[in-house]
């Protein structure tokens, strides 16, 4: 059973910076693409960042480009989200997927993050 646990989250002031941690089990991390999502309240879900499986390639929502970088460590299991510049319209819960088919899928319980002065 693949299971995905997300922590790191919490309240931060505008422009501070925060990571978020996702450990996976239940699966051969280096074997799978991972993604973070997020989700704010009244809002939909959307995709925030992807990483394959090598870690050689990863793809942003424009909304966070070039102020969070999504990594991850095979070895550890885990994958990351390092979000610097936060701005309060990040706030949201941050959720870690795992996709591979429409009936293989997980997500995490998701890790709350404010962003207020």
């Amino acid at each position: 059973q693949v299971q995905l646990v997300e922590s790191g989250g919490g309240l931060v002031q505008p422009g501070g910076s925060l990571r978020l941690s996702c450990a996976v089990s239940g699966l051969i991390l280096s074997q799978f693409d991972m993604s973070w999502y997020r989700q704010a309240p009244g809002k939909e879900r959307e995709l925030v960042a992807t990483v394959v499986a090598s870690g050689n390639m990863t793809n942003y929502a424009d909304s966070v480009k070039g102020r969070f970088t999504i990594s991850r460590d095979n070895a550890k299991n885990t994958v990351y989200l390092q979000m610097n510049s936060l701005k309060p319209e990040d706030t949201a819960v941050y959720y870690c997927h795992w996709q591979v088919s429409p009936v293989r899928a997980a997500w995490g319980q998701g890790t709350l993050v404010i962003v207020s002065s």
